[in-house]
C-alpha cells in the first residue's frame, strides 16, 4: 500500500473512532462548556474567529501572487531564489487550506447536522441530509476547526519539532467552538483531523515535485531543510 493511501486510512480510522467515542457525550459536554464562567466564555469568543477560512485563503493567495511576480522580475539571483521559496510556501498553505474548505463545506451540505443552538428542540444527534445550505444545519464538521487544523497542520509539517505547540494552538481554537456554542466536540474532532489530512496530502504532493519537501527512506514527506548529507566514510 502506498504511503499517502495508508496515511489517509489511518487518519480516517482515527477520526471515526474519536467521533464515535465523543458522540454519546456531545450534548452534556456542549452544555457544560457553554455554562463555564463568563470570563472564560468571553475569552473564547475573542479567539474563536481566528479559525476562519477567508483571511487564510485571501492572505496566502495574495502572498503567492506577489512573491511569484517578484521572483519572475527580480534581477538578483539571491532575492529571486528567496521569492521562489516564498511563493511555494504560500502556495502550500493556499492548497492545504483551500482543499480543507472545499471538503468541509461539501460535508456540511450532505450531513446537515443541527447546531447546539437547536439542542433543546432536536437533541445532539439530529441530521437533516442535504440541508446544509442553512447555517443552523452546518454543525458537522466544524469549519473553523478544519481551518486551524489545516493551518497549524501545514506549520507542523514544515517545522516538525514544534508540532506540539501547533497542535495546542489548533486545539485551543477548536475547543473555543464548543464553548461559544457553535459546535459539538465531535464536530471539532472531525474538523481538526480533516485539516491535518489536507496538510499531509498536500505535503505528499509537493514532495513529488521536490517543492519544500522530500520523501524520506520510509516514504514520508520531510521539509527539505531537515535533510543532511550522510558523513563520508
Amino acid at each position: 500500500m502506498n504511503r499517502p493511501l495508508s496515511s489517509s486510512l489511518w487518519l480516517l480510522l482515527a477520526a471515526a473512532l474519536l467521533v464515535v467515542a465523543l458522540l454519546p457525550f456531545d450534548g452534556i459536554l456542549s452544555q457544560s462548556a457553554q455554562a463555564l464562567p463568563g470570563g472564560i466564555v468571553a475569552f473564547n469568543k475573542r479567539i474563536t474567529d481566528f479559525g476562519t477560512f477567508a483571511w487564510m485563503i485571501y492572505g496566502s493567495g495574495s502572498i503567492v501572487i506577489i512573491a511569484y511576480i517578484l521572483h519572475r522580475v527580480s534581477r538578483s539571483e539571491g532575492f529571486s531564489s528567496k521569492m521562489k521559496t516564498g511563493w511555494r510556501l504560500a502556495l502550500y498553505f493556499l492548497v492545504t487550506i483551500g482543499s480543507a474548505s472545499i471538503v468541509v463545506h461539501l460535508a456540511k451540505l450532505v450531513i446537515g447536522r443541527a447546531r447546539p443552538e437547536l439542542f433543546a428542540e432536536y437533541g445532539a444527534h439530529s441530521l437533516s441530509f442535504f440541508s446544509g445550505h442553512d447555517w443552523i444545519f452546518q454543525s458537522f464538521p466544524s469549519g473553523h476547526s478544519a481551518a486551524v487544523g489545516s493551518f497549524f497542520g501545514a506549520f507542523s509539517m514544515l517545522a516538525p519539532r514544534l508540532r506540539i505547540v501547533f497542535a495546542l494552538g489548533a486545539l485551543a481554537i477548536g475547543l473555543s467552538r464548543v464553548v461559544v456554542g457553535a459546535h459539538y466536540p465531535s464536530d471539532v474532532a472531525a474538523g481538526l483531523l480533516l485539516g491535518l489530512w489536507t496538510a499531509l496530502m498536500t505535503a505528499f504532493l509537493f514532495a513529488r515535485r521536490n517543492w519544500l519537501f522530500q520523501l524520506d527512506e520510509t516514504g514520508w514527506p520531510r521539509p527539505k531543510n531537515s535533510f543532511h548529507p550522510a558523513p563520508s566514510a
